[in-house]
């Protein structure tokens, strides 16, 4: 039977969204966003046993809102565990496929050199060492043979990021969207609109972190966090490290030294943490080479992720910092542990 001709237009039209609906949910992923949660130490958190694909990436949270597998809460025998507490750049965000984070790509190059290993990743968009803290005090440390803490330029001046943007953001939403249309359209598309009409909006997938306006009380506030987490990890008799992660700006057009990051390693020479300064060791590369890390300002690409795994294994297993990581297949001394 044929339509009449006064229902072709509505009826290509229903087709129409019901065709992109369709589209945008299995192709792209787009009506499963991950999702957050408000919580009283960590400000905000990833909601727990997430996995989605999204964009052709894989994103998965475990029970504890890590960007991790499921593990159990004490380390399996014979394995290495380290836990690691960062941001978006440790996080990845979205872009980045869970295989491509520089916790996997750290854990492949352990597996790699014969070192059974799980590289766990407590992190968040715009997270601070105030939210590394709280992390720490609502979870603990996993029985982990080490801790590393990824802190960047922005987070030595970064004040402690709160729920204020939970469920009020697009990218920190806590429930999915009806319809994939409609987040494609909050998401990305209006976001996008808006900027160029030079409107306040935002959908990335990370808010711009929060600014301090006394950059110099933020860093003395951020300093004594920093303290209260190498003493509740120490407590616990497990090593403590950082890992310092760069801005595009602090090394493009050429290296210059963050504002703050002098006295951040005086600090850490005095609590006598250890740090895995990846401004230094790319601080000699060609432009060209480093400017190929980054995707933004901030966050790094894949290149850059497996640049930082490599560096946190050739400092950490291969020039034996952390004598329980047993590289090029050596196992551990005894007592190493």
């Amino acid at each position: 039977m044929k339509l009449p001709a006064k229902y072709w237009i509505p009826g290509g039209s229903i087709a129409l969204l019901v065709a992109t609906e369709l589209t945008l949910r299995f192709a792209f992923g787009l009506g499963r966003p991950v999702l957050v949660q408000a919580d009283p130490q960590t400000g905000y958190r990833f909601q727990p046993n997430q996995k989605v694909f999204r964009f052709g990436k894989r994103v998965e949270y475990n029970q504890y809102s890590q960007r991790s597998e499921p593990i159990t809460s004490q380390k399996p025998p014979g394995k290495l565990r380290i836990l690691m507490v960062g941001d978006s750049v440790l996080n990845g965000g979205n872009p980045t496929d869970q295989s491509q984070t520089i916790t996997e790509l750290f854990e492949a190059k352990l597996a790699a050199s014969g070192q059974k290993a799980e590289i766990l990743n407590a992190s968040a968009g715009s997270w601070g060492i105030g939210n590394q803290l709280g992390y720490l005090r609502e979870f603990g440390t996993f029985n982990a043979d080490a801790v590393i803490l990824q802190i960047g330029t922005h987070d030595l001046t970064q004040p402690t990021s709160n729920s204020a943007n939970v469920g009020n953001h697009p990218a920190f939403p806590t429930q999915a969207p009806l319809l994939a249309i409609q987040d494609a359209w909050t998401r990305y598309l209006w976001p996008a609109l808006a900027g160029k009409l030079g409107l306040n909006s935002s959908g990335a997938d990370f808010s711009a972190s929060p600014t301090s306006q006394d950059p110099e009380q933020q860093y003395q506030q951020n300093m004594q966090l920093l303290k209260e987490i190498v003493k509740l990890v120490r407590s616990q008799n497990i090593p403590v490290f950082v890992l310092f992660t760069p801005n595009r700006d602090d090394l493009i057009p050429k290296a210059n030294q963050p504002k703050y990051k002098s006295q951040f390693l005086r600090l850490l020479l005095t609590l006598q943490v250890p740090i895995i300064d990846s401004h230094q060791a790319w601080s000699t590369l060609p432009p060209t080479t480093v400017e190929s890390y980054f995707r933004d300002q901030v966050h790094l690409n894949v290149a850059g992720n497996g640049a930082i795994a490599l560096e946190l294994f050739g400092q950490l297993c291969i020039r034996r910092q952390l004598p329980a990581c047993a590289p090029l297949g050596r196992s551990p001394s005894p007592g190493s542990r």
